[in-house]
């Protein structure tokens, strides 16, 4: 995953963004906006790394935070035009660009990542280390 971030990354930067600018626009795109609180559970960063993120996104002029009418603690978060045209434009680029790295990928490798992945999620979720297929033979 690293790996896979590390050369995404490199189109992301090139448009002048942040990993974490661009996530938060990849998430915002195509959407009329969203709670902080949306915000951090879609894309993972937490609140006080989040909060950064939005200002610097909000001082380059991507995106304008509104004080929410159901509760004046929290903000609303939406891309500005200029947001939406970097939105446009880097997100198609980083995902083509990323798409060559599976470009010789089949079905069958598909599929045996996602059932390694979720054999992966279930040995994280349980707490457990090791294959969970492999019981002890003690």
């Amino acid at each position: 995953m690293q790996g896979y971030e590390r050369l995404s990354g490199e189109y992301v930067r090139r448009s002048g963004l942040t990993h974490a600018q661009f996530d938060i626009i990849a998430t915002l795109g195509n959407t009329p906006g969203m709670s902080y609180k949306e915000l951090g559970d879609k894309t993972l960063i937490t609140k006080g790394t989040l909060t950064g993120v939005i200002e610097r996104l909000e001082q380059k002029g991507l995106v304008e935070r509104q004080r929410s009418d159901c509760d004046k603690r929290s903000f609303f978060v939406k891309l500005t035009k200029e947001g939406e045209r970097t939105f446009c434009t880097v997100f198609p680029e980083v995902i083509s660009q990323s798409g060559k790295v599976f470009a010789d990928f089949t079905e069958d490798d598909y599929t045996r990542l996602e059932k390694t992945l979720s054999e992966l999620k279930t040995v994280i979720m349980s707490g457990q280390t090791g294959n969970p297929s492999t019981q002890d033979c003690d």
